[in-house]
């Protein structure tokens, strides 16, 4: 049972455990959608930033086409005027006043058109790098995020494992239970056969006796009481097996209330060493000093206690006769109890006088005050209820000391008073306890409360909690066992005089001369095979061939548990492999989508070489499809860096090459971002599937964990009914055996009654006719 209680409260905590988990794994998945929609919205910004970023190239162009048309056209002009020289002067002036106002018109539309896109160009600098940090950000939380979700997914499969194992363990354990219940089974048949054939034999031993009795008794002493108390008690098997099996359970009883007070005490002298004052840095009251000193000593008043009740245990076996007259040993465990009593007694003004210490100590509040008041009166109370058990069990001691020390009346109201007592010092160290712990909560609140006095006060309040425990069984155990106590188990057939301990030695003289005697008479068999060693040699060959086959089922099991095992070993090896290739995929498109992103945006210098190196790689494409058809262009950049071209070749048109070059860098950026929009919605695509995929295992292992345990719930129920059922078959055969014991001997008794009652009569008519001859 112990085994079954340890798994249920590990499959608690793992329950536990998983529901963390599952609270985690829900926030995840919360912040997996928070971070695809943002995601999206920055998807949004970036094509609107890149619809603006065209319109302002397009600005841009046809400023810089309007410009060269102006070029131009100042070109034309100064060769016209350069041709019309001889022209008159008043004309030349007007058509160069025109000009010059054209001229100045253009220029200040052309700086204000400049100074619009270098703010824009400015704006769009800053948006693109903020944009370009906000993603950066999000990558990060994304693979933070897959870190968690990864060690979400290996918990699971540890939690998985931990529990196959658990199941695989309590299958175990299962089968051997049906084991023990089969050769309980067997024992059963077997019990209920010398059952039947002890009743027949019983039965016919009292046809037999009856008739005997009938035939040769003539006088039945049993019907007076003056006669009848002169009988010897017949023994009580019953009585005694009671009495050693209480006697045991008090006994374990006893040890832990002795180990509740060596802990009580031992850790009640570690603090008065730390609080008020630590010893390890200042030196302690002299007071505290002689009370350490006393408790020091507590284990040589505490340990006679067990040793004692254990000598008492060891006295009470199946062949004695078990009475408060008979109980030697009882007179010693009262006398360790008194001296124990008497140590609490000598602590005790020292104990009061420590907690005054601890009120007055300057960070002492006024509720650590009240807590070590109402701590003092527990002490005295808990010293009071423990001088009123030493008495009473000095009063239960006094009869196996002396005869008729105490009234065979008495005897019930001094069991139900050490009961009342029981119950007294329980509810005392319980209200203690109650006490400390409250003590406890104020202490932690002060700012000079160290680590070392934590520990020690914790440790303090668990061996009080065990006293409480030990006590509250005690009393239970006590006030169940109140009848028992207070029967008398033994006394002569029809008498309620009580019995005498001389009554008891002759009883045992005499049943052990029984035995001497019985053992006497028998007469030698012929050699052949016991019938108990033969029912034993039956019992290991059959325990023998049921432990192959068990064994043999555990080793095909075990074998088939291996293979699937190594399978699984296989499949999991297939999946790390699989996992590595894709980290190590998705580390590199991780890479390639920084590497295109910033050469995209162009936020950086090395971004802006980057768009530089493809704008000249555009360039160069373009020149040589030129070149290959027979033209040739000359490159210049104007002041905001754009393509403009000079024809060289007369039937070159100037539209048509601007035209192409414009239309190639375009085109080339165009497919520049829609690479980027593909790898950005194949990450989201994978990032989607990734989760859903981990969604699945989570219900997968919800549900795994659940039939698993359903079927630990099956087993536990399954070894408890099993464990009843043997419980019961126990007791109901050892009821049984001892009956059965009981009437043999009664039986036993009646007829070696009934032959010393034949013999001397016998004698009683041979000494009649000797007299009658003589006469």
């Amino acid at each position: 049972m112990a085994n079954v209680t340890d798994l249920q409260t590990k499959y608690s905590k793992l329950a536990q455990e998983y529901s963390k988990l599952r609270a985690q794994n829900q926030v995840l998945k919360k912040a997996v959608v928070d971070e695809q929609a943002n995601s999206a919205s920055l998807k949004e910004q970036l094509k609107q930033r890149d619809q603006s970023l065209r319109k302002q190239e397009q600005e841009m162009d046809s400023l810089s086409f309007r410009n060269q048309q102006l070029a131009k056209r100042v070109e034309l002009l100064q060769e016209e005027l350069a041709s019309k020289g001889d022209s008159p002067s008043q004309h030349g002036l007007q058509t160069q006043s025109v000009f010059d106002e054209d001229l100045q018109k253009k220029i200040e539309e052309n700086e204000r058109l400049h100074i619009q896109f270098y703010e824009a160009d400015e704006q769009h600098r800053r948006q693109e790098a903020e944009l370009k940090a906000r993603l950066e950000e999000l990558e990060k939380d994304a693979e933070q995020h897959q870190t968690a979700v990864d060690l979400l997914t290996t918990k699971y499969v540890e939690t998985i494992e931990r529990l196959q194992s658990d199941k695989a363990r309590l299958e175990v354990k299962s089968q051997t239970l049906e084991r023990e219940a089969k050769e309980c089974r067997m024992r059963t048949e077997e019990c209920q056969q010398q059952l039947r054939r002890c009743q027949s034999e019983l039965n016919r031993q009292v046809k037999q006796s009856s008739s005997v009795i009938q035939e040769k008794v003539p006088f039945n002493d049993t019907k007076f009481s003056d006669y009848n108390s002169l009988n010897v008690p017949s023994h009580n098997r019953r009585h005694q097996l009671k009495a050693r099996d209480v006697a045991g359970q008090a006994l374990s009883f006893i040890q832990d209330l002795v180990a509740a007070l060596l802990n009580f005490h031992s850790y009640t002298e570690q603090r008065v060493h730390i609080y008020p004052l630590d010893s390890s840095i200042e030196p302690i009251s002299p007071l505290n000093q002689k009370f350490s000193q006393y408790l020091h000593e507590n284990a040589a008043y505490v340990r006679p206690l067990e040793d004692s009740f254990l000598q008492l245990y060891q006295s009470i076996t199946e062949d004695t006769v078990t009475v408060l007259e008979t109980v030697v040993k009882l007179k010693s465990f009262a006398d360790n109890f008194s001296t124990y009593t008497h140590f609490l007694q000598k602590i005790l003004p020292y104990q009061l006088k420590s907690l005054e210490e601890e009120c007055e100590a300057p960070l002492c509040t006024t509720a650590l005050t009240a807590k070590n008041k109402e701590l003092q009166s527990d002490t005295k109370k808990v010293t009071s209820v423990f001088e009123k058990l030493q008495n009473y069990i000095n009063l239960l001691a006094l009869p196996s000391v002396r005869q008729d020390a105490m009234p065979q009346s008495s005897t019930s109201a001094v069991f139900t008073q050490l009961a009342a007592c029981l119950h007294s010092l329980h509810d005392a160290i319980k209200e203690m306890s109650k006490h400390y712990n409250q003590k406890a909560g104020i202490e932690q609140e002060l700012p000079t409360v160290t680590q070392k006095l934590c520990t020690t006060t914790e440790c303090l309040l668990g061996s009080l909690g065990s006293l409480t425990s030990s006590t509250g069984k005690i009393a239970t155990f006590f006030s169940n066992n109140l009848d028992f106590f207070t029967s008398s188990g033994y006394n002569p057939r029809g008498c309620t005089v009580a019995l005498n301990p001389l009554q008891a030695e002759s009883m045992l003289a005499n049943k052990k001369k029984a035995a001497i005697y019985i053992n006497a008479i028998k007469k030698a068999r012929p050699q052949s095979v016991p019938y108990r060693e033969a029912l034993s040699n039956r019992r290991i060959l059959t325990s023998s061939t049921e432990s192959r086959e068990g064994l043999t089922q555990q080793v095909q099991q075990s074998q088939e548990k291996i293979a699937r095992l190594e399978q699984e070993k296989e499949h999991w090896l297939l999946e790390a492999q699989l996992g590595k290739v894709r980290l190590e995929k998705e580390n590199q498109r991780i890479a390639d989508l920084e590497a295109q992103l910033a050469a995209a945006l162009g936020g950086s210098p090395n971004s802006q070489t980057a768009a530089a190196s493809t704008l000249a790689q555009s360039q160069e494409e373009a020149e040589t499809e030129l070149r290959a058809t027979g033209k040739e262009t000359t490159l210049c950049t104007s002041l905001v860096g754009m393509l403009c071209t000079t024809p060289t070749v007369e039937h070159v048109g100037d539209e048509e090459s601007r035209e192409q070059l414009i239309k190639t860098h375009y085109m080339a950026r165009v497919g520049e971002l829609t690479t980027q929009l593909q790898i950005s919605d194949s990450k989201a695509v994978h990032f989607h599937s990734e989760c859903r995929a981990l969604a699945k295992r989570l219900t997968i292992a919800e549900k795994s964990r659940e039939t698993l345990s359903d079927d630990v719930k099956m087993a536990n129920q399954n070894i408890t009914r099993l464990q009843d059922e043997l419980a019961t078959t126990k007791r109901s055969y050892e009821d049984q055996l001892s009956m059965m014991s009981d009437h043999l001997c009664s039986m036993n008794e009646t007829l070696s009654k009934q032959r010393e009652e034949i013999d001397t009569l016998k004698l009683g008519s041979k000494g009649n006719a000797k007299k009658n001859k003589g006469r």
